[in-house]
């Protein structure tokens, strides 16, 4: 039969094998080549038992090609691609799975429905992306932004009364300063520096 000899194989794949072929040769060995390949002695040994006995192929992973146990069914699809464009045709992937699950019992997850509708053609609403915020120029004078913030721990480890440091920074001249109060409020905030 013509192409029974062809295997397809990746370039990670083709490089296992060219290193495993080293090892079978014994031009290195088979720690080396576990170290060459990011993986450990016990997986080279497998690999090299498996290239033995199964030939070059012995280096694709065995499921390769094959469903995965995971995917949802055809019906399953065709169902909730079908009650998207009657019902959902104006939400987003993510409420239309919330949708689909609340209402329909369609059970699956939000990026598998977005890809579902990339593949077929079908459009949906985008998040808007927002706005970036503008750089703001800092104050000409010192005291017209200062910038508080406040932080509530136990600052003297039991050997006094808990409180909060209150931090402080000048937007004009970055010039920072810290007091302690009892409690982080409008009067502390307001307090002179």
């Amino acid at each position: 039969m013509v192409g029974k000899d062809i295997i397809t194989m990746t370039q990670e794949e083709l490089k296992r094998l060219h290193i495993v072929h080293k090892a079978l040769d014994k031009s290195i060995i088979q720690t080396e080549s576990a170290d060459i390949i990011g993986v450990c002695l016990r997986q080279i040994q497998r690999i090299v038992k498996t290239v033995r006995l199964e030939g070059d192929k012995g280096v694709i992973h065995k499921s390769r090609g094959r469903p995965s146990s995971r995917a949802l069914s055809e019906k399953i699809k065709n169902k909730a691609l079908e009650h998207y464009k009657e019902k959902y045709h104006d939400f987003g992937p993510t409420f239309a799975f919330e949708k689909l699950f609340e209402i329909d019992k369609i059970k699956m997850n939000d990026e598998t429905l977005r890809l579902w509708l990339i593949k077929e053609g079908i459009p949906y609403k985008k998040r808007k992306k927002s706005s970036h915020r503008q750089w703001r120029q800092r104050k000409h004078c010192f005291g017209e932004i200062i910038q508080i913030d406040g932080s509530h721990h136990s600052w003297f480890e039991a050997r006094g009364p808990e409180c909060v440091f209150m931090g402080y920074i000048d937007d004009a001249t970055s010039r920072p300063f810290g007091r302690f109060y009892p409690y982080e409020g409008t009067l502390p905030a307001m307090d002179k520096i």
